[in-house]
């Protein structure tokens, strides 16, 4: 073969790698599948054969001596906390139709990650985001860690029943702060520093943007009209208009916004896409301002971008007053009765806990 003119050995090479490759990597995931679908299936055995009857003492007796057992047989993937685990795991994740194709993605130690998480919306979705991204352990935790899901719920609590703006495309506020931007940096630093760290801006940013353009112009009645930054969403297939501002949101944005929209929607918008929606990056926002221009009617959102990340009870007392604020501000829109903005703010937080330990009897 090697001396056939018509054999290409390089091609011929690569192409039974590929083979190989792919195999192996479809053996692998329907590995990782059946294991976590097999330690499901042990949680949701003993949650209801040991655990149902409430009795904490007795379940944490049964599941010590279990524990014992299996672990000399099967090795330590079945210790006492690794069985507590999957019976959370059961618990916390009841719906088995759903199971198999996250299953097919997340490791059991994504599912570690997502098991102290309070809510089931938090739990599926980072389930969901960490699989539709292809997240590793590392950065599922770096995810969970900047509060990925709580700066979301905060975008969407700015939403309107009449928003042109969809729900779970935004967050507020975004963290850009591995752009090592000094103090005093100008609107073109910011710029150009989003540009160099594209991916990471797309990673904050979230699933299905792709970046299409930086500084569109536009000439509209002769005049050069220039937008910051312009991006796509895919899967909703419309165009993102990103306008990046220093200091404090100002009421003449939303004008500016919305010629840049208008004209998008005329001269760049194809078939069978959505109208462009617009995104306001401000150093500070005036939440109260944003809420009497209705901005979000317009397709319009308004986020605050922070450069600089406090440490970590900082962040998290940060985010709360703010989700807090936010809530609020929802509540009086809608004329929530006593008690339902404190029960919307607990819904979002998880637990603190680096690991989750057994109920105390």
């Amino acid at each position: 073969m090697a001396n056939d003119p018509q054999v290409d050995e390089s091609l011929l090479f690569a192409r039974v790698s590929e083979i190989i490759e792919s195999r192996k990597y479809r053996a692998m995931t329907h590995a990782n599948q059946e294991t976590t679908m097999m330690f499901w299936e042990v949680g949701q055995y003993i949650n209801s054969i040991v655990l149902g009857n409430k009795r904490a003492a007795y379940g944490k007796k049964i599941l010590t001596e279990l524990a014992t057992k299996l672990t000399a047989k099967y090795g330590r993937s079945f210790t006492e906390r690794n069985l507590y685990r999957m019976t959370l795991f059961a618990e916390r994740f009841p719906d088995a139709e759903i199971l198999p194709p996250l299953a097919a993605k997340l490791s059991w130690s994504h599912i570690i990650e997502l098991l102290p998480l309070r809510t089931d919306e938090a739990r599926m979705y980072y389930a969901n985001d960490t699989a539709m991204r292809n997240y590793g352990t590392k950065e599922l935790r770096r995810q969970i860690a900047r509060k990925a899901y709580e700066r979301r719920e905060i975008a969407n609590t700015k939403l309107s029943e009449e928003s042109a703006v969809p729900l779970n495309v935004f967050k507020d506020p975004y963290l850009l702060d591995l752009f090592g931007l000094n103090d005093n940096f100008a609107e073109a630093d910011l710029e150009k520093a989003i540009l160099m760290e594209l991916e990471s801006f797309l990673l904050e940013f979230g699933h299905g943007f792709t970046f299409a353009e930086r500084q569109k112009r536009m000439i509209i009645d002769g005049e050069d009209i220039v937008l910051d930054l312009l991006f796509y969403h895919r899967i909703m297939k419309r165009l993102i208009a990103v306008e990046l501002k220093l200091g404090v949101f100002q009421a003449a944005y939303k004008g500016q916004m919305e010629l840049y929209l208008k004209w998008l929607d005329r001269y760049e918008r194809q078939e069978g896409e959505g109208s462009p929606i617009g995104l306001i990056l401000c150093a500070t926002a005036s939440r109260e301002k944003i809420e009497l221009l209705e901005m979000d009617r317009a397709g319009i959102a308004v986020a605050e971008y922070w450069t600089h990340l406090p440490p970590k009870d900082e962040f998290e007392t940060k985010i709360k007053a703010i989700l807090i604020e936010a809530q609020e501000r929802l509540a009086r829109r809608k004329s929530l009765p006593n008690g339902v903005t404190q029960k919307q703010i607990e819904y979002f937080y998880e637990s603190k806990d680096d690991d989750v330990d057994f109920p105390t009897p």
